[in-house]
């Protein structure tokens, strides 16, 4: 091979390694420009979704405090609470430039049986709720043991109730072991502290119990049939039949009245009972969903109101009751 050849195959052999080498930069420069760009567009999606939440969250405070203040209203003008009136209606509001939209919904807490009443101020055992508390069960078809398993988790004392309770001692052989609460509840998601309770036990009871301060009364006017019978043993007159409770509720608002309960139930067995009912409430739950493009936002608020005074949030959760 003469020198002339020899040099032209050398040439060749290193446009042949630069052309190998320009594909490879250009398909790594393609790579880092895919990357960037998809880091980018990441980046711009997550800052628009946290700007999102942040306004939807602040959207959420503005209608919870229109809530309280339909609340306060309502004081100022009814002497009942009823599930006729304006705060218990649920809203839709579009919002500007139609980004989006706000939902509300208040309910009144006390229309549910209130589970920190199955003890008394002092810690003790309240044996008129706990059997309270079973008739709500059996009607449920749930298992009446659980009112005494609940007592227990909210009493001040560390022995079991009969025949059934469980202390500390059932606890500590759970995975995590743990202690009982011994102190009222702030939610009733803590039933499900309860060995073996279970979320579909829950999802059946959740309507009809709350977690308020000891001592609540029961609001007559807006409790379900379920609630109402349970103030009685054998009673079943508005269990039966909701839709007569819901029709009577539409055409007078407060159903029954208290004065209708001391009628139906008589004098005696009313009288027993009477400091634990009211026909007003001071206790409302919120929920408030807002929905803004893609992102959804939800704020569950407890409401306190004082007679005719300021309504307050209490507690609050986001995203889980």
């Amino acid at each position: 091979m003469t020198a002339a050849a020899a040099t032209r195959r050398a040439g060749r052999r290193q446009r042949g390694v630069a052309l190998i080498t320009a594909v490879l930069i250009v398909a790594l420069a393609t790579v880092l420009a895919v990357n960037v760009a998809f880091r980018s567009m990441v980046d711009q999606r997550r800052s628009g979704t946290l700007y999102s939440l942040d306004q939807a969250f602040e959207i959420a405070l503005g209608a919870e405090a229109l809530a309280a203040d339909v609340l306060h209203r309502d004081a100022l003008q009814s002497q009942k609470d009823h599930l006729g009136e304006a705060w218990a209606q649920p809203v839709s509001l579009p919002l500007d430039d139609g980004i989006g939209v706000v939902q509300g919904q208040l309910v009144d807490l006390q229309g549910r049986f209130n589970l920190n009443n199955l003890v008394f101020a002092d810690g003790t055992t309240n044996a008129a709720a706990v059997k309270q508390f079973e008739r709500i069960l059996t009607m449920l078809g749930l298992e009446t043991d659980w009112a005494t398993k609940m007592a227990d988790w909210i009493d001040q004392n560390s022995d079991p109730g009969f025949p059934n309770g469980a202390e500390d001692s059932v606890y500590l052989a759970q995975d995590p072991p743990h202690l009982t609460a011994n102190i009222p509840i702030t939610r009733t998601s803590e039933l499900l502290n309860l060995p073996g309770f279970g979320a579909q036990r829950y999802a059946k009871l959740k309507p009809y119990v709350s977690a308020l301060p000891v001592g609540t009364p029961l609001n007559v006017c807006t409790a379900p049939g379920v609630v109402l019978d349970s103030l009685l043993e054998n009673q079943r007159q508005f269990s039966l039949d909701p839709n007569y409770l819901v029709q009577q509720r539409k055409a007078v608002g407060c159903f029954p009245t208290l004065a209708d309960l001391n009628s139906t139930m008589g004098g005696t067995a009313f009288d027993q009972i009477k400091n634990s009912l009211a026909e007003t409430t001071s206790y409302f739950g919120a929920t408030i969903w807002v929905t803004i493009g893609t992102t959804e936002f939800t704020l569950y608020s407890l409401l306190a109101r004082g007679g005719t005074g300021p309504v307050r949030p209490i507690l609050r959760s986001f995203g889980n009751e």
